[in-house]
């Protein structure tokens, strides 16, 4: 039924049920959606402001993104290193860009009030710094200035929402902090600096792990697995790290400041994701919780800040929709699924400059496969009502009937969770290169051809059954949510789609 509301097929119909001495209404209006302009908007819309207009109230549907946009329009990161550390690399990688720092300026020529902007990703805005190296004693000054100038201003998104501290992780017995470092830590000290949180990146951390190995003897690893010889090699630089790094920011214990080691190296790109996990955490305790959305949504390493940052938006007003019967029913399903929809796919910040993600013929795919979840053996008769996703209109003389049927919520949660796993499929085969019609449509194939989409609404319908569609239950609906998306990545299923994906890289697209 659902599919064929998506179709335009069952627009202004009218469906009667009688059951127990109940009359069951369920009226289906193609205009109930209408926009604030009063206009009607279509299933395909761009347009998500929602005026459902009803006798008793109107009320209005907004993602959740367009207030945190509203107020963060970006993650502002300054990042301080000396030419050479490997600040550029570092930036591409983690926000998946290319050249972050204009190519015009001269090498380890910075201006500090440079606002760098990527056309590939426009979620962030960088500050390039110079390091405090001797010599440079000027550019404490200039940083603890420019800091101060960005505390003062009025709002969010102007404000500095972090700072990266790198350098390269030195040898054995050479120094971490230079003098001007020092002192730039001490201003943080001080307070002066605010309460913006400093995050301490060690670069290049593949080198150092070949350094390490090469220091152990033939004694230490005989007769070990590649595997072993691998936990060795990190134990003990685990402990040179402690030494080289952990140690000098001692006398900075207040502070509190993290340390984070991070290469650009294939074998270790899992270090990056912990440097934006330890980031965004910062920025959530120190700055907004706006701002540390936007660290998620900005970053494109963690597949897995993405999920819980999509969770994490999704709670809000709009989904009291699906506890309050009063609202409900003067909202659409579809205007529902709308935000839904626009929220999940904003927080995964694709490079998809044709917009194909948030067009008609996509969210119809999405449809079809959640229509797919066969609810028949699980509800009562009598209020079963052919409800599902196929509420995709005004619902009318439902009111006494809906708190107690779960087929509204077990769809909700399947379109949630089977989108959020497209989209990490999507993601992993990407590799932050521009979305075609061709990709999308595999990441989706190959998700209804794997075991998770079947086990998905499996778990869902099980773990739904005796829950009623209340307010109290939104804490555990939102924990089965993560649960499921985790229980279920797709991650283990890349290697085999990337194989598909080379021949992609060029000729014409293909269409819907």
């Amino acid at each position: 039924m659902f599919r064929a509301w998506a179709n335009g097929a069952l627009r202004n119909h009218e469906y009667r049920k009688s059951h127990d001495g109940i009359a069951i209404v369920i009226r289906l209006v193609g205009n109930a959606v209408t926009s604030t302009s009063g206009e009607p908007v279509s299933q395909g819309s761009s347009e998500q402001a929602v005026n459902v207009n009803s006798s008793e109230e109107t009320l209005e549907l907004h993602p959740a993104t367009d207030e945190i946009f509203r107020i963060c329009p970006r993650f502002r990161i300054l990042v301080i290193g000396k030419s050479g550390v490997g600040k550029s690399s570092l930036i591409n990688h983690a926000f998946g860009v290319q050249n972050a720092l204009a190519s015009n300026e001269q090498r380890g020529e910075a201006n500090i009030d440079t606002e760098h902007i990527s056309n590939q990703n426009e979620k962030f805005v960088l500050h390039d710094s110079k390091g405090f190296e001797p010599g440079e004693e000027d550019n404490v000054k200039i940083v603890r200035e420019f800091i101060q100038r960005r505390i003062d201003m009025e709002a969010l998104g102007d404000r500095l929402h972090a700072v990266w501290l790198c350098f390269e992780i030195p040898r054995a017995g050479a120094r971490l902090l230079e003098t001007g470092t020092e002192d730039f830590l001490k201003l943080k000290s001080d307070g002066m600096l605010g309460k913006i949180p400093v995050v301490v990146v060690l670069t290049k951390y593949d080198k150092f792990m070949d350094r390490v190995e090469r220091t152990l003897n033939d004694i230490e690893l005989d007769g070990l697995s590649d595997d072993a010889v691998k936990d060795v090699v990190r134990k003990r630089a685990d402990a040179e790290l402690h030494d080289i790094c952990a140690q000098p920011l001692k006398k900075f214990v207040e502070l509190d400041i993290p340390y984070a080691t991070v290469s650009t190296k294939e074998t270790h790109k899992g270090v990056i994701a912990r440097l934006i996990e330890i980031t965004e955490e910062r920025v959530c305790q120190h700055v907004a919780s706006e701002a540390s959305v936007m660290t998620s949504i900005a970053q494109r390493v963690d597949p897995k800040l993405k999920i819980k940052a999509s969770i994490e938006v999704g709670k809000t007003e709009y989904w009291k929709a699906l506890s309050s019967t009063a609202a409900f029913t003067n909202r659409t399903a579809w205007a529902c699924l709308e935000v839904l929809h626009t929220d999940i796919v904003r927080v995964w910040n694709f490079l998809d400059p044709h917009h194909y993600l948030d067009s008609k013929e996509f969210k119809t795919m999405m449809v079809n496969v959640v229509d797919k979840m066969d609810v028949g053996s699980i509800i009562k008769p009598n209020t079963t009502m052919a409800f599902g996703l196929s509420m995709v209109g005004a619902i009318a003389g439902t009111t006494s009937a809906l708190p107690g049927c779960p087929v509204v919520l077990q769809h909700f949660i399947a379109y949630m969770v089977d989108l959020t796993l497209i989209l990490q499929m999507l993601y992993l085969v990407s590799d932050n290169q521009e979305l075609s019609r061709r990709v999308i449509k595999l990441a989706v194939a190959s998700y209804l051809k794997s075991p998770a989409s079947a086990d998905v609404h499996t778990r869902i319908q099980e773990y739904d059954r005796h829950l009623p569609l209340s307010e109290g239950a939104d804490q555990e609906t939102w924990n089965k949510i993560l649960e499921l998306t985790e229980l279920f990545s797709m991650e283990k299923d890349i290697s085999g789609l990337k194989a598909q994906i080379p021949a992609f890289g060029s000729g014409e697209d293909e269409q819907w």
